[in-house]
């Protein structure tokens, strides 16, 4: 399964990923200069947070055992049996707001001017999510799952030997 894999030491929080995300997937208009004239204004389904010394992009993690599916009263949110995605069925969500409360990331927003809930779908219906194209600063990358956990794999063997050669046991981590 890919996942998007976000370099934090690319991302600079200029929410690039954001904006194109609201107007490709939350307006009607498909641009910058319409979606900004709509009523409601457009959301996005990806949220850059945040500081100017270290930003990340939240976007839903289509979690393997995911809670806001069973939290769903009305089965709104499912998962795509092809893709394995969690995605929402906007007609069927009643606004309750359930899944925003069971998501351990707090990556599904409500949008009650719409009446259902916003979240990541790693743009399923298009060809690759729209985020990936505009990152300026090239942050964002659809990876493989394994190769996503490898590298973590590695990264925490790294960790574990600089703490090992140390007699204290104290050291400083720079996980940049």
């Amino acid at each position: 399964m890919k996942v998007i894999g976000v370099h934090l030491e690319r991302c600079v929080g200029c929410k690039t990923c954001e904006i194109y995300c609201a107007v490709e997937r939350g307006s009607d208009g498909k641009t910058l200069w319409k979606a900004v004239q709509e009523e409601p204004l457009p959301q996005a389904r990806v949220r850059v947070e945040g500081t100017n010394n270290f930003s990340f992009p939240w976007q839903c993690r289509h979690c393997l055992k995911a809670p806001c599916l069973d939290a769903c009263l009305t089965r709104a949110l499912t998962r795509d049996p092809k893709s394995n995605l969690v995605i929402v069925k906007e007609d069927n969500c009643i606004a309750c707001w359930t899944c925003t409360m069971f998501c351990p990331y707090g990556v599904i927003y409500p949008w009650p001017e719409r009446k259902f809930a916003l979240k990541c779908d790693r743009c399923a219906f298009m060809d690759k999510p729209v985020c990936l194209d505009v990152c300026p600063c090239q942050a964002l990358e659809l990876v493989e799952l394994e190769e996503l956990v490898e590298a973590s794999r590695q990264r925490r063997k790294e960790i574990i030997q600089q703490i090992s050669e140390h007699k204290d046991g104290l050291i400083i981590l720079d996980l940049a």
